[in-house]
């Protein structure tokens, strides 16, 4: 009996070792995560969008997550991760809350090309989101069988204003902006002055998997929503940043201008991306400075 009870302290002892160990290992482990600098996301949905940005990072790693790439690497020793989150809604929503998950960004800034929906600005100039919104969420009028299609009627629907059906809810009947990050946009204005190409501008982005050429539709959507430009991808980015209270901005360039004859141009998305980088830049100290 002595000999089993000398056994069990043994025993006993060595547990209490090995539990004090995992915990002291998993304290030091949390102390890092809180020490950790959060990386600064970068998205651009196409390889011109993206890639000329991740070219300027230092120590880049590349890492993929189903069908979308994520380039870690470091902006003046700070970590900054760019996203290739393929084109549209679906895609960006998704990559955006993988790369949440996976990265726990400080900030992201949603980046790229886009078409025109304001007469006064030209291509190369720059479009910062003071606000961002869905244009693919419409709800159409109510006509029967043989009475047409009004496009010019259909209204704004607001997914996120219930969670019973929009489309009953009168009070889903709104415009919804998701509001660019003050501290992302104050970054963004404080360079504007490094940008030579073009005007840099506060406005409006708006989204959807549509392509609009028709100037008429363009208009519409300039007076009804005041949107600046429109694009794929911006709305589902800032509404996942939003659900994740993450801080978002989109920052978009034109590359074409049906409103005035503004033709598209390729190059637009590398100068884009200069721009983005200053941004980074700037927002990266102010970070550091807090």
């Amino acid at each position: 009996m002595k000999n089993f009870i000398g056994k069990l302290t043994i025993i006993s002892g060595l547990l209490l070792v090995v539990l004090a160990g995992c915990s002291t290992a998993s304290g030091s482990d949390s102390g890092e995560k809180e020490t950790a600098q959060q990386p600064i996301l970068i998205e651009g949905p196409m390889p011109i969008e993206a890639e000329k940005f991740a070219d300027r990072l230092e120590n880049v790693e590349e890492e993929k997550s189903g069908t979308f790439v994520f380039y870690k690497g470091t902006v003046d020793g700070y970590p900054v991760i760019v996203a290739k989150t393929g084109k549209g809604m679906e895609n960006t929503a998704a990559a955006t809350a993988v790369a949440i998950e996976k990265y726990n960004p400080a900030a992201i800034i949603n980046q790229g090309t886009s078409g025109g929906h304001d007469p006064e600005l030209e291509v190369f100039d720059i479009v910062l989101g003071k606000r961002t919104t869905n244009l693919g969420s419409l709800k159409t009028g109510d006509r029967d069988e043989g009475q047409g299609i009004e496009p010019t009627k259909w209204k704004p629907m607001d997914l996120m204003a219930s969670e019973g059906s929009a489309g009953e809810d009168p009070n889903a009947e709104k415009i919804r902006y998701y509001k660019g990050d003050e501290d992302l946009l104050a970054a963004a204005s404080s360079v504007k002055d490094t940008y030579k190409k073009g005007k840099v501008v506060e406005g409006t982005i708006g989204s959807a998997d549509v392509w609009n050429n028709e100037v008429d539709r363009i208009n519409w959507f300039h007076e009804k929503y005041g949107t600046s430009v429109e694009e794929m991808e911006g709305a589902a980015a800032a509404q996942i940043a939003k659900a994740y209270d993450v801080p978002f901005l989109g920052i978009r360039i034109l590359s074409n201008n049906k409103t005035n004859d503004g033709e598209y141009n390729p190059d637009t998305a590398a100068a884009n991306q200069e721009y983005v980088y200053e941004v980074v830049k700037e927002y990266i100290s102010k970070l550091e400075d807090r």
